[in-house]
């Protein structure tokens, strides 16, 4: 070969190489809402053309021009880690930007509806029927406080459909995607994987999200592993439904059995609660099967530090008749273990939860330091020195939901500000970022933190302020980069169709039901039943009830299951004497918030048993004088309810299982209790043949458990009340302190127990936390 043509193929290679060593290592596709843009072995991005960010190409790579400013920022560097583009962005971000970034909205639904607590929703000045708006439309509370309180994170409640939802979440992230440094929003939720009883089981068949037991049904399984299952699911669903944080798990321990919190637990012991709240964060937070954060990752915000569960009386902080949490046992430490062992001791690469939400009650004699009575967000002790301090937690800590707004009264659903009534709402926010909180729950205006601002720089300084809100900032990014949402925000819609309520995650979470029910009598074997038998199911008289909002549901008479799925499983009759078996469903004795006007009117303090029986009840062995007190709403401070009387408002339900009983004669009265609190049970054991009780689970699933296509497995993560007295002499602090019952088959409802045919379950569950 001549010379002259060697040197044509050398320099046609070299144009080659040159071409390739100059070509993009990524890729754009046209997604509609959004742009995706693959790296070659790097990071996926998604953009809004619509937005003003172009892409900046970086040693081939790709990454989005988020401040729109030509040149690629510490910040936008997905090849950097997460804490030094937080600290970049973070110093970048004006004093405004900080303020809404430490902000968590109030309840959002899609479409939003507005209601008598939260207020009105509007879309254009009006009500969204009248609106001609689309359901995934922002509503002008959104666009507000997104364009104009820089408010970054979201709290998502009901949903019309996943696809709108991610819709929803597309339509945000372009608005807030043009809008100053181009921070991404971070949704959140409250637990909404709860089962619908209604609801039918078809195997291979999906629904609009899968449905799993509650937390307290999930720890009734006593193994860590489901719930771990629990948490890589939802993690996903959610993930697919826009939402990157999880205000959940709930692991106060269940230690007060009268609180009505109770079934938000993961129990009162304190060793299943540790294993089981580490289980449920390392599921939510890693990402890709256990690789550590990700796309599929959602930051777990673990409540209530340092634990909600042992309010007095079992009355809750929601209220300020519920403002205290006391420790008679002097046993705070069992109520810091499942967050101290457990949420902050993850097996997981991402080792500790990522945020942390204080209760709202004044944890009452623990400020060891400052003796200072306020709500836990408000406690310098409790959130610097403590949880700071001594064990070393440096994510954000987000404060429950509106405490910093005004109160007028114990018993009103307003604000949470306990043992800061008197100060102004800029002094509360003061407080709450001076005791080392990050983040303002259910607060949409960014005024009062800029308020706050000014009152930090009087006593402290501007330097000292601005690095005090820079170090939030910080924490609050991290979680907004470490899921990836920097980098990709927004959703395939049909994708989400197709993760969210998949068949196998339904099937999972009917499997995890079906371990989560508890039998706990089983005389002579009266179960598992044959199918087809004639089955006789009273109705349930349901009395009129107000809930925290005020709306009233009006009294009803109703089956308390979905007689559709019992008839297919057995043939049902109108009258016990054509019938088999009896099937009674009722739910746990409920006696109220343990607050009663009526008594204030007459004289009393207006302080009133909670109950766990359904009958008569009388507080003749409750304390003479309580354990807290003092709030500046009332004029006394002996909160004490001894001597008072309630009945349940379902005692109906005790009345209609003795009565089934005399009617049914010899034949099986199978009882299934839903239950939300223990209870004593010798009301109406003795006309059980057979209990099963339940925390939230289809009424399928029971029937398989009734006729055997599935066998109990679950044991109690609680312990049943003796007797009232037994309730009243336990301490509010102290897990398993109380007289289980004994029922006339010789079994005692002691904490880990259960049967399943054989007899009382005694396996290696057992052995290992009882």
């Amino acid at each position: 070969m001549d010379i002259q043509k060697k040197s044509v193929i050398a320099f046609c290679y070299a144009v080659v190489l040159l071409s390739i060593s100059c070509s993009p290592k990524f890729t754009e596709e046209d997604k509609g809402d959004y742009t995706l843009v693959k790296n070659e072995g790097g990071k996926t991005l998604g953009y809004s053309p619509n937005s003003g960010v172009k892409l900046l190409n970086v040693d081939r790579y790709a990454f989005k021009d988020l401040s729109k400013d030509g040149k690629l920022d510490a910040y936008e560097d997905w090849r950097l880690p997460a804490e030094k583009r937080a600290q970049d962005l973070a110093g970048k971000m004006s004093l405004e930007q900080i303020a809404g970034l430490m902000l968590y909205s109030g309840h959002q639904s899609i479409p939003a509806g507005g209601n008598r607590f939260f207020g009105p929703a509007t879309y254009g000045g009006k009500p969204f029927a009248e609106s001609g708006a689309a359901p995934s439309d922002l509503s002008d509370a959104q666009l507000k406080f997104l364009e104009e309180d820089n408010l970054r994170h979201v709290l998502i409640t009901r949903v019309e459909s996943p696809a709108i939802a991610a819709k929803w979440n597309n339509n945000a992230q372009v608005l807030v995607e043009k809008i100053g440094l181009g921070i991404p929003i971070n949704s959140s939720s409250d637990p909404r994987h709860g089962s619908d009883s209604y609801a039918e089981f078809n195997a291979g068949a999906g629904g609009e999200i899968s449905m799993w037991p509650g937390t307290l049904g999930i720890a009734a399984s006593f193994d860590p592993a489901l719930m771990y299952q629990f948490g890589e699911i939802g993690s996903k669903e959610y993930r697919a439904l826009g939402i990157a944080t999880s205000l959940s798990p709930q692991i106060d321990l269940g230690t007060e059995p009268r609180w009505n919190r109770f079934d938000g637990t993961m129990g009162e012991d304190p060793d299943l609660a540790t294993d089981m709240a580490r289980a449920y964060v390392d599921g939510f937070q890693s990402s890709d099967n256990g690789v550590g954060w990700g796309y599929q990752s959602v930051n777990a915000m673990v409540k209530h530090w340092p634990g909600g569960g042992p309010e007095e009386g079992g009355r809750d902080g929601h209220f300020g008749y519920g403002a205290y949490a006391v420790y008679p046992g002097n046993n705070l430490k069992d109520h810091l273990q499942p967050f101290t062992e457990g949420a902050f001791k993850l097996q997981g690469p991402t080792k500790m939860a990522s945020a942390v939400m204080p209760y709202y009650t004044i944890s009452y004699g623990q400020d060891t330091k400052n003796g200072d009575k306020v709500g836990n967000g408000f406690n310098k002790y409790l959130i610097t020195d403590l949880l700071r301090g001594e064990y070393g937690f440096d994510g954000v800590v987000c404060t429950d939901w509106g405490i910093t707004r005004d109160v007028s009264a114990v018993d009103l659903f307003e604000g949470k500000s306990w043992g800061v009534e008197t100060m102004t709402v800029a002094e509360r926010h003061y407080k709450v970022i001076e005791a080392g909180v990050d983040q303002f729950g259910g607060n949409n205006d960014m005024g009062p933190i800029l308020e706050a601002y000014k009152i930090g720089v009087a006593e402290h300084g501007e330097e000292y302020m601005r690095q005090r809100f820079e170090t939030s900032a910080v924490r609050l990014l991290m979680n907004i980069f470490r899921v990836g949402l920097f980098e990709n925000p927004y959703l395939d819609i049909e994708e989400t169709e197709k993760i969210v309520g998949n068949a196998a995650f339904m099937k999972a979470g009917f499997d995890a039901q079906l371990r989560s029910i508890i039998m706990l009598k089983n005389h002579e074997n009266t179960l598992p039943l044959k199918a087809k038998q004639k089955v006789y199911v009273p109705q349930r008289y349901i009395a009129a009830s107000r809930n925290w909002f005020g709306r009233e549901t009006p009294e009803k008479l109703e089956h308390p299951f979905n007689m559709e799925v019992v008839t297919k499983y057995f043939e049902v009759v109108e009258e016990p004497l054509e019938a088999d078996f009896a099937l009674v469903g009722i739910t746990s004795p409920n006696t109220g918030v343990g607050y009663n006007r009526e008594d204030l009117a007459k004289g009393g303090n207006g302080y009133v048993p909670i109950s766990l029986q359904y009958g008569p009840y009388t507080a003749t062995d409750a304390r003479e004088t309580s354990l807290a007190g003092g709030s500046p709403l009332e004029d006394f401070t002996n909160r004490s309810y001894k001597g008072k009387s309630v009945t349940a408002i379902n005692t109906t339900d005790m009345k209609m299982v003795n009565e089934t009983k005399s009617k049914m004669g010899n034949k099986p009265v199978i009882v299934v209790v839903n239950i939300s609190n223990p209870m004593v049970f010798s009301e109406i054991e003795k006309s059980s043949s057979a209990i099963l009780v339940h925390m939230g689970v289809q009424d399928q699933a029971l029937m398989e458990i009734i006729t055997g296509e599935a066998e109990p497995s679950a044991l109690l993560p609680f312990q049943m009340p003796l007797n009232m007295k037994t309730v009243e002499e336990q301490f509010e602090d102290m897990p398993r302190d109380m007289s289980p019952y004994e029922d006339s088959n010789g079994n005692v409802y002691d904490f880990a127990f259960g049967m399943n045919w054989q007899g009382v379950i005694k396996d290696e569950r057992v052995d290992r936390y009882k």
